[in-house]
């Protein structure tokens, strides 16, 4: 068997799980903290964590299909490590790379839905009787 094959098959077998795996912790720890996100509505983030979990394992596939193909002539052992360490270091970087933009993402959600909760607890806080905010109109004449 060509080793340009073997690489192949190795670039497969660690690409593969490496992808399911980060795909698996993305869903386990993704969906709670879109639970936060949206404001405890489960269906919710359930459901747009399992739109983001597809996304990320459609781009990703997608990009491990396009980058598996090689024009190298692999000959050697020591060439079909390199060429294999090449092939996985960019696979890990553009996944990291989509876990951070993810990260980043939802966390512009998060960060969001805060400032849309404090404002409003700013807003009732102020608009509430007795809450120290403008004392109420006077009742009367005017220096009675």
């Amino acid at each position: 068997m060509d080793l340009t094959v073997v690489a192949y098959l190795l670039y497969l077998a660690v690409v593969v799980p490496l992808t399911i795996w980060v795909g698996r912790a993305l869903r386990r720890h993704g969906e709670i903290f879109l639970v936060d996100v949206f404001a405890g509505d489960d269906r919710l983030a359930h459901s747009v964590n399992q739109l983001l979990v597809i996304g990320f394992y459609l781009l990703n596939f997608g990009f491990l299909s396009n980058f598996m193909a090689s024009s190298d002539e692999v000959m050697t052992g020591r060439e079909l490590m390199e060429l294999l360490s090449s092939k996985v270091g960019g696979v890990a970087l553009v996944i990291g790379l989509i876990h951070l933009m993810n990260v980043w993402t939802l966390n512009a959600f998060r960060r969001r839905a805060v400032q849309r909760h404090q404002t409003a607890a700013a807003a009732q806080a102020w608009a509430a009787p007795g809450s120290g905010g403008w004392p109420p109109p006077a009742t009367g004449p005017a220096g009675a």
